[in-house]
């Protein structure tokens, strides 16, 4: 029998971009040889946040991004009622703390929903290194555009989905975004509470475990705790696709 492989601690061992498995889903994307070797230069790999441990607090000074490279992290905002509102998971390979660019100040909060690694990029370095490495600063507009196509998808998604149809989308997103980290698209774990769903969905938590029961009885899935496994995708992109409201913009409204 071969043996299992060994935990490797990234507090004590440093893992180079070149080696690291999502090194494509990151910033490294379209550099190597010296330019990558200067980016992994000013990149600090922090202690891992444990489950519950913020990784910044909304309105606090931007001073650098993160890539997840394993966990997940959920970012939320408070509003004036003291109510959470998720508006999004991270999973690794992502960076999170983008739309503090602008404005210099995180919008929102991030928490670690497990055991999370990061690696930390300050950007007051990065800025410099993205102006004297092409592929670095088009690589970092790509990932800018897609968190904007991202937020534009979930805001359709909540707009134009029943109940069902936004559970059945959130499940083939989180499949299509664990595919493109090379684990399997049918079998994963959910890191997020049924409740940090139904909030990022706009939908009570009872009515999520309702549909996860539905799927459940009707073979599209089977759950077990937080694992998930998918049994009908095809139904599933049926069921996200079919429960879309009628179109009141007609042609001649």
């Amino acid at each position: 029998m071969p043996s299992r492989p060994k935990v490797i601690d990234i507090q004590r061992i440093k893992v180079a971009c070149r080696s690291c498995t999502l090194h494509e889903l990151c910033l490294p994307l379209g550099i190597d040889g010296e330019e990558l070797e200067r980016l992994d230069r000013i990149i600090r790999r922090r202690r891992p946040l444990e489950r519950g441990e913020h990784l910044f607090r909304r309105g606090t000074p931007f001073r650098a991004l993160y890539a997840v490279r394993s966990g997940a992290i959920k970012t939320y905002a408070v509003d004036e009622a003291g109510c959470e509102q998720v508006t999004g998971f991270h999973l690794p390979g992502e960076l999170v703390g983008l739309d503090a660019i602008g404005e210099g100040v995180h919008p929102l909060s991030a928490r670690a929903l497990e055991r999370t690694s990061v690696c930390e990029i300050p950007f007051d370095q990065l800025e410099p290194l993205t102006a004297e490495i092409p592929g670095l600063r088009r690589q970092l507009l790509r990932l800018m555009s897609r968190e904007i196509a991202s937020d534009e998808s979930h805001f359709g998604v909540l707009g134009q989905k029943g109940a069902e149809g936004r559970l059945a989308a959130f499940l083939l997103s989180l499949s299509r975004r664990y595919a493109e980290r090379g684990f399997s698209a049918l079998e994963f774990r959910l890191a997020m509470s049924r409740t940090d769903i139904a909030n990022y969905l706009g939908l009570a938590v009872e009515t999520v475990s309702r549909i996860f029961t539905r799927f459940q009885s009707e073979g599209l899935l089977r759950t077990q705790r937080k694992l998930v496994r998918l049994l009908d995708p095809a139904r599933l992109e049926a069921i996200a696709g079919e429960h879309a409201p009628a179109s009141r913009c007609g042609r001649g409204a």
